[in-house]
């Protein structure tokens, strides 16, 4: 049997030990110059390409190693400058698109397709474009080169899929004719460069919109004039009912997933053109767990008999999974054993290649004999009824019996600074430095400080600050059964902000209540009500890596049973405003149109089993982030919540219009300002933001409160800029 030769499409960028995130914070405070910041990138760079290398990858993708984010770094090659920040230079103004600055708010930050990762969305005005400038991606490229010879395949962010996902200032068409040329004139440097390949990376194909077949057949005709060789590279779906014309583009390699949706389908009923090579994402680049053989060889010698010129793959970006699984020792031998990080999924493709598969046919089965299912929490499932997934009173029977508040409330989302001191509280508890009775009592003067502060600052309704929480999904998977933890397993979600996403690997249940003590010595501490704090079902799915023995769907419904345990404790507690956060709602929505419903429907559903049990008088908050809602409104108003918090600092309104244009009759609080920049508004700049509100919803059902936790800000920061939310809101109360 002949070996396959492999691709990677991309690897992580945030170093082994997160060098990236303390590099940028140390630039970002001034105690590291920008040398020492570009050192630091190259070493973390290098050592990824190195790994592919030692690992024997064919073809490694290079550039997408980012100091921030690379469809950030693609606006500012391409000339994507926005007016308002051509009057910085270099890595500042670079960080200001990123973060903004003073009196300069930043790009958008949204999520990148259906992951937890977030990119900064690029402003194209074609009529007002700066001059593109590809010198340190040449660089890059020219570096990696050094070091890998002609495996080096540079990674580019097509054209189509940039301007798909990009603010437009005018036609599609024209921004595309404007763009074109610089591509080319990229290709022509890259060709000079002697690289044997370019990935050309065109995502948005598989989002099902068949607007998109002129401009990509038009972008491949021109770019294909240079004379590089493409690879056309698609991942994250199937690309549906565009395979038939996409694979007859003029590209000599075109990359499929084969990990989600019905590739292999479409391969098998409208063929795969001989004299191409078909370059199979059959190593699941997003997922931690081991290829299963029962599945993989099968598709691989399915495929060979399809493709002739055939290639494996990662699926995706390697980004997004952790470095090493080898390296958590921590967990029991049999679940480690089915575990593959980016290092594991190196020596996958490499196996896969020369087709021996028996050593993870043995780690699956000690496996399934480690992780058996739990016929209590799968018959609590099992016997659901409809009545479990609907509130008993309507909104407009639970709204009088809720909590009375002044015209326009004022909260916070609900996390507080992590200052240096509370990372080093917990890290000694973890230490077992600190006895669980010390902890809770270091825990509690956090909380006692953030109430007095909220209590000065004058905000109407208060959060205990979730000092005990290092993450907003991490914290409740702690607390229930079925899940695992890394040690190392961090991933990116944008810029400096990393996370650790859990690993569910069996039935969810909740042991004990998670959040009640805390939120009593807040309720404690005020007359004012304080909100119980929890992250939804949706989201801690699809903020962990879940098993994929059974569907979605069910893991969901156990993690909502469980959350609908503890909001039944809370409310014993005496806990009057729940908020239960869904920011990933959104994102797991399938990319395929034909999918998206059903997915809505069981998403919708397991909130709704969450939070349907809770009393009428309980008043049920969630909240939403850093996504495109619009297309979503009838599955977020079946939420039933009755408010809703949602980012809106960066997305201009939208979001609210979009609420408002369709009807949504209860009550919502969009952020008046942008937590991830360090700017600090003025009292003037949210009561402007405050009164457009009020263009769109009646005062009675708004919310006034930032776009998001404020856990990354420092107290100086948050402060102030909670004192402007109060004092906006106060002036605008007296005049309406």
């Amino acid at each position: 049997m002949p070996t396959l030769s492999t691709q990677t499409l991309g690897y992580p960028r945030i170093g082994r030990e997160r060098e990236m995130k303390r590099a940028l914070e140390a630039y970002w405070k001034g105690e590291m110059d920008a040398d020492a910041l570009w050192a630091t990138f190259w070493e973390v760079a290098e050592a990824g390409w190195r790994d592919q290398l030692a690992a024997g990858i064919d073809h490694i993708g290079v550039g997408s190693a980012s100091l921030y984010d690379p469809a950030l770094d693609w606006a500012a090659r391409l000339g994507l400058i926005p007016p308002r920040f051509r009057a910085l230079a270099g890595l500042e103004r670079y960080f200001a698109m990123a973060r903004g600055a003073d009196d300069i708010p930043a790009l958008e930050l949204t999520k990148w397709f259906d992951t937890n990762y977030h990119y900064l969305v690029p402003e194209v005005d074609a009529g007002d474009l700066l001059p593109a400038d590809f010198s340190d991606f040449l660089a890059l490229v020219e570096r990696a080169q050094a070091i890998l010879g002609t495996r080096a395949v540079p990674i580019v962010l097509g054209p189509v899929t940039l301007l798909r996902l990009a603010r437009l200032e005018g036609d599609f068409d024209a921004a595309l004719a404007a763009l074109l040329p610089r591509y080319a004139a990229l290709l022509d440097a890259l060709q000079a460069l002697g690289v044997a390949e370019v990935q050309l990376h065109e995502p948005a194909l598989v989002q099902g919109d068949a607007a998109l077949r002129a401009p990509l057949e038009k972008a491949l005709a021109a770019l294909a004039e240079v004379g590089v060789p493409l690879n056309l590279v698609t991942f994250f779906d199937d690309v549906g009912d565009a395979y038939p014309w996409l694979v007859r583009l003029p590209a000599e390699v075109i990359t499929l997933d084969f990990t989600r949706g019905d590739t292999l389908g479409l391969v098998q009923r409208y063929g795969f053109p001989a004299d191409k090579v078909l370059a199979a994402g059959v190593v699941d680049g997003r997922s931690v767990w081991r290829v299963q053989p029962a599945q993989v060889v099968p598709l691989v010698e399915a495929l060979r008999a399809l493709a002739p010129n055939l290639r494996a793959s990662a699926s995706a970006s390697l980004q997004f999974v952790p470095y090493s699984a080898a390296r958590e020792t921590e967990l029991s031998e049999a679940l480690r054993g089915v575990l593959a990080f980016a290092e594991e999924k190196l020596a996958e493709l490499a196996t896969l290649a020369q087709g021996d598969m028996g050593a993870a046919s043995a780690a699956w089965g000690r496996f399934r004999a480690f992780a058996p299912a739990d016929p209590a929490v799968q018959g609590r499932v099992a016997a659901l009824e409809p009545a479990d997934f609907a509130r008993a009173a309507s909104y407009a029977e639970r709204r009088p019996q809720q909590i009375a508040l002044p015209l326009l409330p004022t909260t916070t989302i609900g996390s507080f600074p992590q200052t240096a001191e509370v990372r080093r509280m917990r890290a000694r508890f973890r230490r077992g430095e600190l006895t669980r009775a010390e902890y809770h009592a270091e825990v509690d003067a956090f909380i006692r400080h953030a109430i007095e502060i909220q209590e000065e600052i004058g905000l109407d309704v208060l959060v205990h600050g979730e000092f005990e929480r290092s993450d907003m999904v991490e914290y409740f998977a702690q607390q229930l059964q079925g899940f695992a933890f890394t040690r190392y397993g961090w991933v990116q979600s944008f810029g400096s902000r990393y996370v650790r996403p859990p690993i569910i690997y069996a039935d969810v249940a909740r042991p004990a209540p998670m959040t009640t003590r805390a939120f009593e010595v807040a309720q404690a501490l005020t007359e004012k009500p304080v909100k119980g704090m929890l992250t939804g079902p949706v989201t801690i799915l699809n903020w962990s890596y879940p098993r994929v023995d059974i569907p979605r769907r069910e893991i969901a419904y156990q993690i909502a049973l469980a959350l609908r345990d503890e909001i039944a404790d809370l409310e014993r507690a005496g806990a009057r405003i729940i908020q239960v956060d869904e920011p990933a709602l959104r994102e797991g929505l399938p990319l395929q149109p034909a999918r998206r419903e059903a997915y809505l429907t069981w998403a919708v559903d397991a909130f709704r089993l969450a939070t349907a049990r809770a009393r009428a008088a309980t008043q049920i908050h969630t909240h939403m982030c850093y996504a495109e809602f619009g297309a979503i409104l009838p599955a977020i108003d079946r939420l039933d919540a009755d408010v809703i918090s949602i980012e809106n600092a960066r997305s201009g309104d939208e979001t609210l219009r979009e609420l408002a244009d369709y009807g949504y009759s209860r009550e919502v609080g969009p952020g008046v300002y942008d937590i991830h920049s360090p700017v600090v508004p003025a009292p003037e700049f949210i009561h402007e933001k405050l009164a457009a509100f009020l263009t769109y919803l009646d005062p009675e059902r708004v919310w006034v409160n930032p776009d998001c936790g404020l856990k990354t800000r420092a107290w100086h920061e948050v402060v102030p800029a909670l004192e402007s939310l109060v004092a906006a809101a106060r002036e605008l109360r007296e005049k309406i």
